[in-house]
């Protein structure tokens, strides 16, 4: 267990988790890698994504708060780090509110990066509709009379959100063209985004096995769960291999410098099975994913 939260200030942070920010900036980033690959990067269209992105991000954090205490995921009996609005120093109220203001701001951000972007009214209105799902998406994964990510589909949203749809969106706003050479980083980036999911999940087993919340794990039980992490690990790595492969391009494979440690985080999620233990690799899978994309990026491009 964390230590107790003494203010309202530590609180708020604490319920930001800007240790997730890093996995909600890599599908931007490798999107726009790949813009400037094929010579279509703009620097207004880098901003603005990874400004709504944040945003996002935060909001998804602030509803998870909230929505896993409304359901009683973030019990007193929760074995995983303490939550704001659990802890009593941050109401119910105060959540929402701070809710209400994220989901503004990101459509504001979202709207002024379409409005940057695109060049037709139906384009327009098709990413006005991603954006609002994308919001949608954030608020109702907890959150809600019937939050999604209490039926086991946190991770199908994660893969699409953080990697098909965050990597070829960005990509599209950069170039106004769609390719299907964007895909195959983007199925890693959904690998290693849900594996971060996975994580958080298999730490939070028992906890939300009491609250009825049936993720992957609680559905299939921890050793297929860890079995799941692995499998998701190597997939994003076989993507690269295979996007490497279809375009010649070999010094991306620069990111598999970072299979090393991503192996250490599934050896680690497969052989530690206490909560507090599990807790920190959620930050280094989410870190191995960022230098991954940095590091491919830095490879595709130099």
């Amino acid at each position: 267990m964390e230590v107790a939260l003494k203010s309202k200030k530590q609180a708020w942070l604490h319920a930001i988790r800007l240790r997730t920010l890093p996995l909600a900036l890599s599908s931007i980033f490798m999107g726009s890698f790949l813009a400037a690959y094929t010579e279509k990067f703009r620097w207004e269209v880098l901003l603005l994504a990874a400004l709504t992105t944040i945003f996002l991000q935060i909001l998804s954090n602030l509803a998870n708060d909230y929505g896993d205490s409304v359901h009683g995921a973030d019990s007193a009996d929760r074995l995983g780090p303490v939550r704001a609005v659990q802890a009593g120093v941050i109401s119910l109220e105060e959540m929402k509110r701070a809710m209400y203001l994220l989901a503004g701001l990101s459509f504001l951000t979202g709207l002024g990066l379409i409005y940057v972007a695109v060049q037709n009214w139906l384009t327009f209105l098709i990413f006005l509709f991603l954006g609002l799902a994308a919001i949608w998406a954030a608020i109702s994964y907890t959150s809600g009379k019937k939050p999604y990510g209490y039926v086991g589909l946190g991770d199908i949203s994660v893969f699409l959100f953080f990697g098909i749809l965050g990597v070829a969106g960005t990509f599209f706003l950069h170039s106004l063209n769609f390719s299907w050479s964007v895909m195959l980083p983007a199925i890693s980036l959904g690998c290693f985004s849900t594996a971060v999911l996975n994580i958080n999940n298999i730490r939070d087993i028992d906890s939300d096995k009491m609250a009825g919340k049936k993720s992957i794990p609680v559905r299939i039980g921890r050793r297929k769960a860890v079995m799941y992490n692995w499998f998701l690990i190597f997939l994003g790595n076989a993507s690269l291999l295979a996007f490497s492969l279809q375009q010649g391009t070999w010094n991306a494979l620069l990111a598999l410098l970072v299979l090393p440690f991503m192996i250490g985080v599934g050896k680690a999620v497969q052989n530690k099975t206490k909560a507090h233990e599990l807790d920190p690799y959620l930050k280094k899978m989410a870190i191995s994913t960022l230098f991954w994309v940095i590091l491919f990026g830095i490879g595709l491009l130099f």
